[in-house]
């Protein structure tokens, strides 16, 4: 119960940090991919600050012998750059890029109602599971 409300308390301080940044915008979004028109670096500065706080954490994290709310630190084993992978991040990339919305602020929104915002997070949930099906049925 005790790491169900932690995850609870980080998930709405992460909400309230896009929605303070003002990522959940998809203008906002937009102009940071429109690098050859009126370019906003906000976005970069709102992920480049999400990195220096991650960093010192994982580092952090890595050397603990066990997680502090869980039993195990599960991170990614795979290091290996292929097709599959490059596919995929091209496929989030455009729709990121063309709906200006991602995960993240996309959550934030469609919990404050905004009826794209919801159509976005659920059909990238359904592109999770098709991916999931494709990729396990083989």
């Amino acid at each position: 119960m005790r790491a169900l409300v932690t995850a609870f308390g980080f998930g709405l301080l992460f909400g309230a940090g896009l929605l303070v940044s003002g990522m959940t915008d998809p203008s906002r979004v937009k102009a940071f991919l429109d690098v050859s028109g009126a370019w906003n670096p906000a976005l970069a500065l709102v992920m480049g600050g999400a990195v220096v706080v991650a960093l010192p954490a994982f580092a952090y994290g890595k050397r603990l012998p066990r997680a502090l709310l869980a039993d195990e630190i599960s991170l990614p084993t795979r290091t290996q750059i292929d097709a599959r992978l490059l596919g995929g991040a091209a496929i989030f990339g455009v729709g990121w890029g063309l709906g200006g919305i991602c995960p993240g602020p996309g959550l934030v929104m469609a919990g404050a109602g905004a009826l794209g915002a919801g159509v976005f997070v659920l059909t990238s949930a359904l592109g999770a599971r098709l991916a999931d099906w494709l990729f396990t049925a083989g």
